[in-house]
């Protein structure tokens, strides 16, 4: 009787939450830190900067550790740490010490990412539909920092941070129990590891690089492109970002199931095509109209998000752990690094053209895109690890 992974995949999933909640928490922060502490907006985005810079930069880096020598404790110490930095930056009271905490959450959410993923492929056995659940849960987690955070700051200030560390407990009792299962799952046979295919994952991460690029640059303006273009209130603004969110939720796991049916690259193509009609409809066309296509651009920029993790896997079998900390670091680095130019831009002429030249980068994704090849993966007798078809 083969055993199911549906259940570690779903405690995987919540650990990645976990960790990521911590580094959706630091937005959280900065109304609070300039409350409590007076800090400026050249201060608080030095904040930023620490957690979401460091956090991927230095994931490749662990990936390149790892390889060399598997540390399957880095995952739940990740976890420890990136909720032990937001607890401290909410104890400490110079802006240097803020920042030294902070940027210890960041190494925390670095040294979790590549373990934990390499840990969801010997579960999943690299099943696309397995490894869009255990991102989709780092995608969750995210999305509930305001909700759990805002709400405990609100009521006991930054003193109340450490009570966040609660969430670390419920990461770490979902992560610890799987740490011993760092061999592919019963039922599954993946491609045995072979040549490393470099050329394939290069133009993988330029793919990804520029998925970065405008995922980020789009949920950085728009909820101010909202409220321009629509005349509303600013809840309308929080609306299209609560439709970018959710929309990248569901899409994340969409990815899972039609690369399962269609092929991974083939997935990926299709999505990026239709990424640039919807991300030009967000900038052209008018009024509420444009909420369907802040819904239609998430789902095409987020179908391939799980995709990009498992096909840089295969193509460097023999380098899980660099390629897991690139394909997971560089989704976040690679946009907030141009984020300040896509502002400069938007100065410099205005934010609708901005936001329409932002469609240039799916589709030079789609044309990348093209010269990928589909790794040979099969996975024999697998039970879906969600539980559903």
């Amino acid at each position: 009787m083969r055993t199911s992974p549906r259940v570690p995949t779903l405690l995987l999933a919540a650990g990645h939450g976990s960790v990521d909640l911590f580094q959706g928490a630091v937005p959280v922060l900065v109304p609070f830190l300039v409350a409590e502490r007076g800090y400026g907006y050249f201060a608080v985005a030095g904040l930023a900067l620490a957690a979401s810079l460091l956090s991927s930069v230095v994931q490749p880096l662990f990936g390149l550790w790892t390889d060399r020598r598997p540390l399957p404790w880095l995952a739940p110490a990740g976890l420890v740490l990136a909720g032990l930095g937001i607890a401290l930056a909410g104890l400490v009271e110079t802006y240097p010490l803020t920042f030294a905490a902070v940027a210890l959450s960041g190494l925390g959410v670095a040294a979790y990412h590549p373990e934990a993923a390499r840990l969801a492929r010997a579960i999943t056995g690299g099943d696309p539909v397995g490894m869009s659940t255990f991102s989709v849960g780092g995608n969750i987690g995210f999305a509930l920092a305001p909700l759990l955070a805002a709400p405990v700051l609100a009521i006991g200030g930054l003193r109340a941070a450490p009570l966040l560390l609660v969430l670390t407990a419920i990461g770490l009792l979902a992560t610890l129990p799987l740490l011993g299962k760092h061999s592919p799952a019963p039922g599954t046979r993946a491609a045995k590891p072979g040549k490393d295919n470099w050329p394939a994952f290069r133009t993988l991460s330029a793919i990804v690089v520029l998925r970065s690029i405008g995922y980020l640059g789009l949920s950085t303006f728009l909820g101010l492109f909202v409220l321009q273009r629509v005349h509303a209130s600013p809840a309308a603004g929080a609306a299209a970002l609560a439709v970018l969110y959710a929309g990248g939720a569901v899409g994340t796991v969409l990815g899972g199931r039609l690369a399962r049916r269609w092929g991974r690259v083939r997935v990926l193509r299709i999505a990026y095509a239709a990424a640039v009609p919807a991300v030009a409809g967000i900038a052209l066309v008018p009024g509420p109209a444009l909420y369907a296509f802040v819904a239609a651009t998430a789902l095409a920029l987020a179908v391939p998000f799980s995709l990009h993790v498992t096909l840089g896997q295969d193509y460097l079998p023999n380098r899980i752990g660099t390629a897991s900390g690139v394909t997971l670091g560089l989704a976040v680095s690679a946009g907030g690094a141009f984020a300040p130019l896509l502002g400069l831009l938007a100065d410099a002429t205005s934010l609708q053209l901005t936001l329409a030249l932002l469609a240039v980068l799916p589709a030079a994704a789609w044309l990348l895109g093209r010269r990928l090849p589909e790794p040979g993966l099969t996975v024999v007798g697998h039970q879906d690890p969600v539980g559903t078809r």
